[in-house]
């Protein structure tokens, strides 16, 4: 009896210490439990920032050309290369310049040739600065353009050899001025400043050129290549050729771009004409058919009796808006066939109605010249109304109510490409002729 009780307490104890064993087995080894909302949230967060740094990972293995901590260093070194590449290539372009040709603009023509031809600019663009410069690289000949009242024999460097000189030679008194151009030009040939020069000349309206002869090299002078308005009948097409009047620069005729309503909207006025009608010419004839059967009406006209070389700004505004809403514009001989007037119609879209007749003078008086006047328009296929007599018009007039607007606006846009064509065209010819006299021609 007394060893079963001894059995029983050594069987207490041991069960004692198995549970001492076991409790302080999770007192100090066991996981800790978390209060229920605070576990689930936060396994949440967790689980998130795993995911988020998991995909952290992925992202930067797959993706690590986008994110790049010298980026903006990179960019700067991107942009330096860039402008470095540039550069190079700049030089590479002014390497490739095998020519440079300076033109004198001595003449209003040449700004003409200069803003229209060439579609070069001015610097500055106040017409009434002293001195004006431009440049302007046709293929791989540098051309630069200067004019001004400053740009005067003697007073400015030169650092061309070969050089176009625009004169005027319409007149006794601009003969004389384009003379001490020559001689001052024929200088620098003897002391060898210059090699080669062609001339841009603005001719007498009745061809009367020769006081300029005696220049040319086929006459034993230094002028490679001459280039004539008006049909002279020196005309060649070597070393003499014809040149366009162009706009009266003069006056200061702009450039015009053309414009979506220059060539679509619907023009109030079928034909305009905006100058002197002198006593006893065509002119004064026109003005008369006009008034015929209410013709006048349906034009914008205005006749004066005197010619005024300047416009004032009103007057010159009046002309551009007669041009942009006429259909046509009446283009009547004055000393010459040809006249500016015909160009500016061609700016604005307004067909040329052309009197196509020869005037007093030593003009086309070769039978070679059979096209003459207007030969340089018509080589070109100028799409212009041609008429013999004013006696025409009126049929002419007649026939324009009758065009759709449609057919006006097709007429418009042949017109418009004709004359960008035209330009581009003599500014192709102009340059190639120029390069193959100074610069072909002339190699050793």
């Amino acid at each position: 009896m007394r060893l079963t009780r001894t059995r029983l307490c050594y069987l207490r104890v041991a069960l004692y210490c198995l549970f001492s064993i076991y409790a302080a087995y999770h007192v100090f080894f066991g996981r800790r439990r978390r209060p229920l909302g605070t576990t689930s949230r936060n396994s949440r967060k967790a689980a998130a920032a795993q995911a988020k740094e998991r995909r952290g990972r992925e992202q930067s293995a797959l993706e690590s050309e986008e994110w790049n901590p010298w980026e903006g260093d990179e960019k700067n070194e991107q942009r330096h290369r860039v402008k470095t590449n540039l550069q190079i290539l700049n030089k590479s372009t002014k390497e490739k310049i095998e020519h440079r040709v300076q033109i004198w603009g001595k003449a209003a023509i040449g700004l003409y040739l200069w803003e229209h031809i060439f579609e070069g600019t001015l610097d500055p663009a106040d017409v009434t600065a002293q001195w004006r410069e431009g440049q302007s690289v046709v293929g791989r000949t540098h051309y630069s353009f200067i004019t001004g009242p400053a740009v005067v024999p003697g007073y400015f460097s030169i650092d061309v050899d070969n050089v176009v000189l625009v004169l005027n030679g319409r007149e006794k008194a601009k003969i004389f001025h384009a003379t001490q151009w020559l001689i001052y030009a024929q200088n620098l040939m003897k002391t060898q400043k210059l090699q080669h020069l062609a001339v841009v000349l603005l001719g007498n309206e009745h061809c009367e050129n020769d006081w300029i002869m005696q220049f040319l090299k086929r006459n034993g002078g230094f002028v490679d290549l001459l280039f004539i308005t008006y049909d002279s009948p020196w005309i060649n097409g070597a070393d003499i050729l014809q040149w366009p009047l162009g706009v009266a620069t003069y006056r200061q005729f702009p450039v015009v771009e053309a414009t979506w309503t220059m060539l679509h909207d619907e023009r109030p006025y079928i034909c305009n004409f905006l100058g002197t009608a002198y006593e006893n010419s065509s002119r004064q004839a026109l003005m008369n058919i006009l008034k015929q059967d209410g013709n006048d009406k349906l034009c914008w006209v205005s006749a004066r009796e005197q010619w005024q070389p300047q416009e004032t700004n009103e007057s010159l505004k009046n002309y551009q808006d007669a041009l942009l809403h006429s259909d046509l514009t009446l283009c009547p001989v004055g000393v010459n066939t040809e006249c500016y007037r015909i160009y500016e119609a061609c700016s604005f879209g307004s067909i040329p109605v052309v009197e196509d007749v020869m005037t007093a003078g030593h003009c086309g008086n070769t039978t070679s010249q059979h096209s003459a006047p207007l030969q340089l328009l018509k080589a070109m296929g100028a799409p212009f109304i041609f008429i013999k007599n004013w006696k025409e018009l009126p049929a002419i007039l007649e026939k324009e109510k009758t065009i759709s607007l449609q057919e006006k606006i097709q007429r418009r846009k042949v017109l418009l490409q004709w004359y960008q064509h035209f330009k581009t065209e003599l500014k192709w010819k102009f340059t190639k002729i120029l390069e193959s006299s100074f610069f072909i021609n002339n190699k050793v």
